[in-house]
């Protein structure tokens, strides 16, 4: 079976590259390995995908080189991607810093896709598994449901997080087929796991916004306790940036300054506990003491330890041993290197009509919309030139 363009993965690059294609009158195929298309899509945003993000600048995203993104970003943006969901009269929602939300269901932005597929004329294949890809003249695509060829192959299999859903090291076999160098990879928008045996599990369950920093990284948002360590919206961005190397400095007031608020309390009787829960959650604060501190009143602390808690409140120093890996990370950074890519047109320098898109490559975004963006735009470059 004959195609001008086959596209290995329908997720979110992978459909979107598949419309623009299909647009251009180009014969398109999209195979994907699971029974339905965008499983991804569909668990995003605990149910609601964070479709974009109004806010995307070069600056939220990984790589080895931070400019490659630049330019797919500049052609196709958040505010393109917003026009189609009106255009199908999706009903969303900025929840905050940016960050579009649907009202409904994340099962909206996939019909969406296959609705514009259709119209494309897009062929879309199912429970499609790819045993083995050659290059001759074109490209040939052997599949459990037959063989493929076409002009122009798109990868776009996606990382290796949530493999529950089918994600699979795929596109990395076929890149390092065709001699491209790869990023090390490893998970990310991830929950980290103490080291040390540090034990904290008396605090799983508990929230508390906080400032997290490492590597001239910082993120205001709130931190997860978990029985294993920490996760929450600020752990998983500044996840991107963890280097098991490195402590975390986390601000556990981040409004406060905790050696003011002692200096003008030296008289307090009340229990530290007590104390800490004015500027605290009050669990968070007994059992914060209890792990780390002598529970005496206020006023019978020395000046000496105050000042170490004080320290420790606005300063904690935290050591991860791990991430909780690729189960529980939202997306894998690194991938095939953007050095073996043009920027334009996500096509593979070296081997004509090889195309590489989405999380397979190594381009990853922050928490909040960024890498579907990510994928939207390099879709929608590499849709162009296939």
């Amino acid at each position: 079976m004959k195609f001008d363009v086959v596209i290995i993965g329908g997720g979110a690059a992978g459909l979107f590259c598949a419309i623009e294609a299909g647009k251009r009158g180009r014969r398109t195929l999209v195979i994907e390995h699971n029974a339905e298309v965008g499983r991804k899509i569909i668990i995003s945003g605990g149910g609601r995908c964070n479709f974009t993000n109004t806010g995307t600048r070069p600056e939220n995203f990984i790589s080895e080189n931070p400019h490659f993104c630049k330019s797919a970003l500049a052609q196709y943006t958040p505010q393109d991607f917003v026009e189609l969901v009106k255009q199908h009269n999706i009903a969303f929602y900025e929840k905050k810093l940016g960050q579009l939300f649907c009202r409904e269901s994340s099962r909206q932005i996939v019909e969406m896709l296959l609705t514009e597929c259709r119209r494309a004329r897009v062929t879309v294949r199912t429970g499609c598994s790819v045993s083995s890809v050659r290059k001759d003249a074109q490209f040939t695509i052997e599949t459990n449901q037959g063989e493929f060829t076409a002009e122009s192959l798109v990868i776009a299999t996606g990382g290796l997080s949530f493999p529950k859903i089918g994600a699979t090291d795929l596109g990395y076999r076929i890149a390092k087929q065709f001699g491209l160098k790869l990023t090390r990879t490893r998970p990310s928008l991830v929950p980290l796991v103490f080291s040390g045996g540090a034990d904290y599990k008396k605090l799983a369950g508990i929230s508390v916004e906080a400032v997290v920093s490492t590597g001239g990284q910082s993120f205001r948002e709130n931190i997860l306790f978990t029985h294993r360590g920490l996760s929450g919206p600020a752990i998983l961005q500044i996840s991107n940036y963890w280097d098991k190397k490195r402590s975390v400095s986390i601000d556990l007031m981040p409004d406060e300054n905790a050696g003011e608020l002692f200096q003008g309390n030296r008289d307090s009787r009340q229990n530290l506990d007590n104390f800490l829960s004015r500027q605290l959650p009050n669990r968070f604060a007994e059992a914060f003491t209890a792990a780390n501190f002598t529970n005496l009143p206020v006023n019978q602390i020395s000046r000496k330890e105050q000042h170490h808690i004080a320290e420790m409140l606005n300063n904690w120093q935290v050591r991860f041993g791990d991430t909780e890996g690729y189960d529980k990370a939202e997306v894998t950074i690194g991938g095939v290197s953007t050095g073996e890519l043009s920027s334009q047109t996500m096509e593979v320098k070296r081997v004509p009509g090889l195309f590489m898109i989405g999380e397979v490559i190594d381009v990853t975004g922050w928490l909040g919309g960024y890498n579907f963006q990510w994928a939207w735009s390099s879709g929608w470059a590499a849709g162009q030139a296939v």
